[in-house]
């Protein structure tokens, strides 16, 4: 292997029990000691929902709970996978013929997306093989990027055991992807809150629908206003070339598009194409046969939940007196439109967010894709363990399934460290 890959930080397993249990796990299953670990967070978006594929800035906050890799290189060009969760098999391939299953959204899948990844990016020919053992505290599809953490961790275990390493600005590159600090003020927690209902995204024609809506309306914005309508992708390409402000595309969207559902044959005639070009050339294939389509809702929620995130940057930049208060009600707006105009909660988000706000959250909204996952509450830090007691009393312990789920179900995080790999001192 060629040089150490990313840098490690060395750590004391004596002080890591969780490092410490995992190795001895390591050892029990494999037969030696692994000679790294990985480590990637998961995150809760704070604001900013359904905006992304739209060309927009989030606002999203690593969290404690995360995904951690114990690794060891071998020579033969076999990866193999375990999970300390004995509900997710064991898995091994050759490195040399990764096959990803995309109809099927299995764990081990997503820990080879991160390391064809990484072998495709160097072109690696002759990668090493892998044991892995994995942990994981984040709550599977809930909204709090499980899987990106997993594919993450596979991708620092991959550079880690090929001795590669990729720049930061490399890693997250996309789109381009700009990222900002923001200092979120003092005086208040964030607590997640999980419905228990679980969406998965990658199986559901919700999600697919949403993306296609706002695509559409894109394009009937576009032809509106006499722009090159068949270039233009995104909600915020509108925004870019008319060159206006968030608030004026909202004045533009209700002179556009009415809050009727649009048919297929309506949008059409809009773009001045027939049925057989608009199912070819704009229409996803597992969405043909969607008649009706709500364009106004849609983009009304992308910008102004667009302008709501550039709202709450603001408020933590200044950090007024009142500056909690401010951004408590930005999240509750988002909720509300996340309901009411992009359709993507559910009735035990709603319920949730109610008996968040009812017992102190000053602002408590659906994080993540939504129809189900998880809330994220701001909560003032001396309200915290009455505002705790009371939602698992009004939540959780009034049903038996949320109540088995009780312990990973509701906790109060803080801003995170990054990924990372660790090697014992």
């Amino acid at each position: 292997m060629a040089g150490d890959g990313p840098a490690a930080l060395p750590v004391q397993l004596v002080e890591q029990p969780r490092l410490q249990k995992l190795k001895e796990m390591f050892i029990s299953k494999y037969g030696s000691a692994p000679k790294f670990y990985a480590r990637a967070p998961g995150r809760v978006n704070l604001i900013g929902e359904h905006i992304d594929y739209c060309g927009y800035a989030v606002l999203p906050m690593a969290i404690e709970q995360d995904i951690l890799i114990a690794a060891e290189p071998v020579q033969t060009q076999v990866v193999q996978l375990a999970n300390t969760n004995s509900s997710y098999l064991d898995f091994s391939t050759s490195v040399n013929n990764i096959q990803i299953n995309k109809t099927k959204p299995q764990w081990h899948n997503y820990f080879l997306c991160g390391l064809k990844g990484i072998q495709e990016h160097f072109g690696l020919n002759n990668p090493t093989g892998m044991n892995c053992l994995l942990d994981g505290t984040i709550p599977p599809s809930s909204g709090l990027s499980s899987s990106s953490a997993l594919v993450c961790c596979a991708g620092l275990v991959t550079l880690r055991a090929n001795g590669k390493t990729l720049s930061k600005a490399k890693l997250i590159e996309f789109n381009p992807l700009r990222a900002t600090d923001v200092r979120l003020p003092s005086g208040a927690a964030f607590v997640i809150a999980n419905s228990c209902v679980e969406m998965n995204k990658a199986a559901t024609s919700h999600y697919n629908i949403r993306v296609m809506e706002c695509r559409l309306a894109t394009k009937l914005l576009s032809k509106s206003k006499g722009l090159d309508w068949k270039k233009m992708l995104r909600l915020h390409d509108v925004q870019t070339k008319l060159g206006v402000s968030l608030e004026e595309m909202l004045t533009i969207v209700e002179e556009v598009l009415h809050p009727e559902p649009y048919s297929t044959e309506e949008i059409c005639k809009c773009l001045g194409i027939s049925l057989e070009e608009l199912r070819s050339q704009i229409l996803s294939q597992n969405i043909q046969d969607v008649s009706t389509f709500k364009l106004y809702q849609r983009a009304k929620h992308v910008y102004s939940e667009a302008a709501r995130v550039l709202e709450f940057q603001k408020i933590c930049s200044k950090a007024p007196a009142n500056a909690l208060q401010l951004l408590g009600e930005l999240m509750n707006q988002s909720h509300i439109s996340c309901r009411e105009m992009y359709e993507c909660s559910c009735p035990e988000l709603d319920r949730l967010v109610d008996i968040c706000l009812q017992f102190g959250a000053i602002g408590s909204r659906l994080t993540g894709a939504g129809w189900g996952g998880c809330t994220v509450s701001m909560v003032p830090t001396d309200k915290l363990s009455m505002f705790l007691k009371n939602v698992k009393k009004s939540y959780y312990q009034t049903d038996g399934q949320r109540l088995a789920g009780e312990n990973n179900s509701l906790f109060a995080t803080k801003p995170g460290r990054g990924a990372l790999v660790f090697v014992e001192a």
